[in-house]
């Protein structure tokens, strides 16, 4: 059994933060140099060049929008957090009992019920196990959030 670590590390992905991104920065950078170079010529190597800068300017920024995955991969965590509080509040009771039932998509739509529906909607969607589009449907007081990205 491995032990249990004793304080917070950060959290990096090795192939993304050591390996993938530095090697699309350096390829970016010298496709770039070596384009600048040869620019202007009608030639193989001025587009083989291009053809280089390209591929490695659009990988990075691929690499660069995985963070826009990160970014809601925590707030999905985030709202199963915030539904589980209010389901606490609303009820006196834990909404873990529920979420063995529940699939995340089904949580997330699950935000968008008004207080006084969410515990009869939690029980619903469990039981019957209702599609996202199916729980908002039952929606009377629709809470729209804003905020996500």
């Amino acid at each position: 059994m491995a032990p249990k670590p004793t304080k917070n590390t950060p959290m990096l992905y090795a192939w993304h933060h050591f390996v993938l991104l530095p090697a699309a920065l350096l390829l970016a950078g010298y496709g770039i140099r070596r384009y600048l170079a040869v620019a202007g010529d009608d030639s193989e190597i001025s587009r083989l060049w291009f053809t280089v800068m390209l591929l490695a300017v659009v990988g990075l920024g691929t690499l660069i929008m995985l963070r826009q995955h990160y970014a809601l991969t925590l707030q999905d965590r985030l709202i199963r957090l915030e539904v589980r509080q209010r389901y606490f509040e609303l009820t006196g009771k834990s909404l873990r009992a529920w979420e063995a039932q529940l699939q995340l998509r089904q949580i997330l739509s699950l935000r968008f019920a008004g207080d006084a529906e969410l515990p009869a909607l939690v029980e619903a969607a469990a039981k019957e196990n209702l599609s996202p589009k199916d729980i908002q449907a039952r929606i009377q007081d629709f809470q729209f959030d804003s905020m996500r990205v």
